[in-house]
C-alpha cells in the first residue's frame, strides 16, 4: 500500500515498521527464553504434538528410573539371603567333617559326646542365622519369603521370588546324633542331603540374581535411548537458537533505523511553506 508524504496525520511507513519491530522483539524473547530454559518447547502453544510426546517420554523415563532403583533393592535383598546362605554352607560342611569323624571306631564314647555337642552348637547357630538374616523386617530363609520385585514400568513387569528355608528343621539335620558310631554314619547321609538341598536352593538364589542383572542392564539402556529421544524433541539447539537471536537483533536494529527515517519523512512537508 503505497504512503502519500503530503498527509501527516496518518504516517503509514512508521505504522508499518512499528508492526515489524514488535514481532522482531516477540521472536527474540521467544529465542532467549529456549537459549535461557534449554527447550526447544517451553508450552503446548509452542508444538502442541511435541509437547505431550515429550511429557509422555518424561513420564517413562522416571517409571524406568524408579524400577532401576526397585531392581538395586532387589539385588541387595538376595545379597543379603546369598550371605546367609554361604554361612550355613560353611556350617554343613564342617558339621559333616564332625560326622566323618564321629563314625570312625577310633573314637571312644567320651570323644564322640564331646563332637555331639559341638554339632549341636553348630547347628543352634544355622537356627540364629536363619532367624536373624532380615531386610525390613522380613526374614528372607525361613521359609516365608515370597514376593514380586517391580523390575519395569509396567505393572505386568515383575519378578517373583521364592527363597527357600535353611533353617535345621527343614535341612532335615535337626536331629543328627554324633554320640555313637551308628548314629554318626547315618548322619553323614543325612548332612550331604542338606548339602545339596542348600546348593538347589541357592543356584535357585542365582538365577534370580543373573535375572536381575539382566533387567538392569535393560532399564539403563532404556533409560539412556528415551531421554535421548526426547532431548530430540524438547531440547534446545543452542548454536541454532544463538544464531536466529543474532539474526533477529540485526533486523532490529534495521527496522529501527527504517522507524527513525519513516518518523522524519513527514517533516517534508514543511518545505512546502518555506519562502
Amino acid at each position: 500500500m503505497g504512503a502519500d508524504l503530503t498527509r501527516i496525520n496518518a504516517n503509514i511507513p512508521a505504522m508499518q515498521n512499528v508492526n515489524i519491530l514488535a514481532r522482531i522483539s516477540d521472536k527474540i524473547a521467544q529465542h532467549q527464553l529456549k537459549l535461557a530454559t534449554g527447550k526447544r518447547i517451553n508450552s503446548p502453544s509452542e508444538d502442541p504434538a511435541g509437547y505431550m510426546l515429550a511429557r509422555g517420554l518424561e513420564s517413562r523415563k522416571r517409571g524406568l528410573q524408579v524400577a532401576m532403583e526397585n531392581v538395586s533393592n532387589a539385588q541387595n535383598i538376595l545379597d543379603v539371603a546369598e550371605g546367609a546362605y554361604s554361612n550355613i554352607m560353611d556350617i554343613l560342611q564342617t558339621l559333616k567333617e564332625k560326622a566323618t569323624q564321629a563314625a570312625d571306631g577310633s573314637l571312644n564314647s567320651s570323644q564322640r559326646s564331646a563332637i555331639d555337642g559341638q554339632a549341636d552348637a553348630l547347628i543352634a547357630e544355622i537356627d540364629d542365622i536363619t532367624d536373624n538374616t532380615t531386610f525390613n523386617d522380613n526374614k528372607l530363609i525361613d521359609g516365608s519369603f515370597s514376593t514380586a520385585f517391580q523390575t519395569g514400568e509396567k505393572g505386568t513387569q515383575q519378578l517373583s521370588v521364592t527363597l527357600g528355608a535353611a533353617d535345621s528343621a527343614s535341612l532335615g539335620i535337626d536331629s543328627i546324633d554324633l554320640s555313637t558310631a551308628n548314629g554318626a554314619s547315618t548322619a553323614i547321609s543325612t548332612l550331604t542331603t542338606a548339602i545339596e538341598t542348600l546348593s538347589s536352593r541357592m543356584r535357585t538364589l542365582g538365577e534370580y540374581k543373573v535375572r536381575l542383572q539382566s533387567k538392569q542392564s535393560s532399564l539403563s539402556n532404556a533409560i539412556t535411548n528415551t531421554e535421548a529421544v526426547r532431548s530430540t524433541i524438547e531440547d534446545a539447539d543452542f548454536a541454532t537458537e544463538q544464531m536466529e537471536v543474532m539474526k533477529l537483533q540485526i533486523l532490529q536494529q534495521t527496522s529501527l533505523s527504517s522507524l527513525t527515517q519513516a518518523n522524519q519523512a513527514p517533516q517534508l512537508v514543511l518545505s512546502m511553506f518555506r519562502q
